[in-house]
């Protein structure tokens, strides 16, 4: 259940950042969707969508790979030098 519940968390910020590209891609083809009134601030809602869905996933996936000592060793470092200081 809880393997279905992470699958479901993940899958909202991939609807964003899709939701995202099409707003940009409408915006660049010029078709304005209604909640907007410039192209401009379509494209720039649909980018921060995007970069907020990408990056969701991202840090999503360096935690669990930090998690499971599978990351590179420069982001493994970050986290040995903090519980070195405590």
């Amino acid at each position: 259940m809880q393997k279905i519940i992470a699958l479901l968390i993940l899958v909202i910020p991939f609807i964003i950042a899709g939701v995202g590209i099409k707003l940009m891609r409408d915006a660049i083809f010029g078709i304005v969707i209604d909640p907007f009134t410039y192209t401009a601030l379509q494209f720039i809602v649909g980018l921060a969508m995007t970069v907020i869905g990408v990056w969701f996933i991202g840090g999503y996936l360096l935690h669990r790979e930090k998690k499971n000592k599978r990351a590179q060793e420069r982001f493994l470092k970050e986290k040995q030098n903090k519980d070195e200081v405590k």
